[in-house]
């Protein structure tokens, strides 16, 4: 059985810079990006590096903030409950996030992740192109972009983990590694 606290404890370990649980609202999204531009600052990281940190955490905060499914009713949580981790990891930085999803909607986020994941650089930048032009966009506005650009950006694999919480919802789970 899927437990929020211990996978928030997991997702905490190592220099963890920003952490929320919580509701995501835009308001708390413009709040999350001017505070981590500011901690951003305040080190010696290679500007490239800051920035792609940034554009990261933008991406996935956007994705949480529209394609959240409400949380599971039988959890005490906010209705669009969502956690996010940004940790200094290594010789860069990983972004954690966490969110409940009905399970009808796993396959489909998990063969979208897949194919970002198969692709090269060179290939993740076709298919960029191709839905910005074909215009192949879902009915809240994105044709998997915001994913797009996570794996563009970062330079790395998409690691995600799909948690059985019950017969309806599964806990998504999504880390991202960015370094020079």
């Amino acid at each position: 059985m899927f437990d929020l606290n211990t996978w928030f404890t997991k997702a905490t370990k190592g220099n963890v810079i920003m952490t929320y649980q919580g509701e995501i609202t835009a308001e708390l999204i413009t709040n999350v990006l001017s505070s981590l531009e500011d901690r951003l600052e305040q080190t010696n990281e290679d500007s490239k590096v800051k920035k792609k940190v940034y554009n990261v955490l933008v991406e996935s905060l956007q994705n949480l903030y529209h394609h959240i499914d409400e949380a599971p009713s039988d959890i005490n949580l906010d209705k669009n409950f969502a956690i996010f981790v940004v940790s200094r990891y290594g010789e860069g930085y990983k972004i954690n996030t966490g969110n409940f999803v009905r399970r009808s909607r796993v396959k489909m986020i998990k063969d979208r992740l897949d194919q970002i994941n198969y692709l090269n650089k060179e290939e993740l930048k076709s298919l960029y192109k191709m839905i910005l032009n074909n215009e192949e966009f879902s009915p809240k506005g994105g044709g998997g972009l915001g994913m797009i650009d996570i794996a563009r950006k970062s330079g790395n694999k998409l690691e995600y983990e799909f948690i059985n919480y019950n017969q309806e919802y599964s806990f998504f789970s999504l880390s991202v590694l960015i370094a020079d």
